[in-house]
């Protein structure tokens, strides 16, 4: 399943206004011939901001400004301008896309980044729960004496925090653990 945990707004200026198209994904992408679900594609997307540089290094094979990406699943789109707000900060990207990138449609041209994203539209928001090492210590029989277990607990070892998902993943998943591609 594909979710964005920090969004930066994507508009796709040459996807036809109000079309949603839904493409069918495989539910595990180690079996690509197994079961699929139905993810919508439309003209307002949301990706994670890492996936995103401005002043991108020469080896960055994700979306930057006159680079190209694959969306997960579905097409090519370039990233054509970059929206900022008063502080500096990214609020938006303006891309085209290539229709005839779609999967399936005959022509087959090779980004070498792809990312994942979710139709603004159609985006659900979920409680995100990151885990991370119980403890700071890597070795915890090197705990020193003088010392207690507890003084080396992580406080990042979860964190919670919003995110947006696809809405397969709450149509099909209600209350069990997933792994997000």
């Amino acid at each position: 399943y594909m979710v964005v945990q920090d969004p930066v707004k994507v508009t796709i200026t040459n996807y036809p206004e109000g079309q949603v198209e839904w493409f069918d994904c495989p539910l595990n992408p180690a079996e690509p011939e197994g079961p699929t679900r139905k993810v919508p594609f439309t003209g307002e997307l949301l990706i994670d901001r890492a996936d995103f540089m401005e002043d991108a290094p020469k080896k960055f094979f994700r979306l930057k400004p006159d680079g190209e990406v694959r969306l997960k699943y579905t097409y090519i789109i370039k990233c054509e301008e970059v929206i900022k707000d008063e502080a500096g900060n990214v609020i938006e990207l303006k891309c085209t896309y290539d229709p005839s990138t779609r999967p399936g449609a005959g022509e087959w041209r090779s980004v070498k980044g792809t990312i994942h994203w979710v139709s603004t539209a159609y985006a659900k928001e979920i409680e995100l729960r990151n885990y991370d090492r119980l403890f700071t210590l890597a070795d915890m029989s090197q705990v020193p004496e003088d010392k207690d277990y507890k003084d080396f607990l992580n406080p990042d070892s979860l964190t919670i925090g919003k995110a947006f998902a696809e809405p397969a993943l709450l149509e099909d998943n209600s209350g069990i653990a997933v792994q997000f591609e």
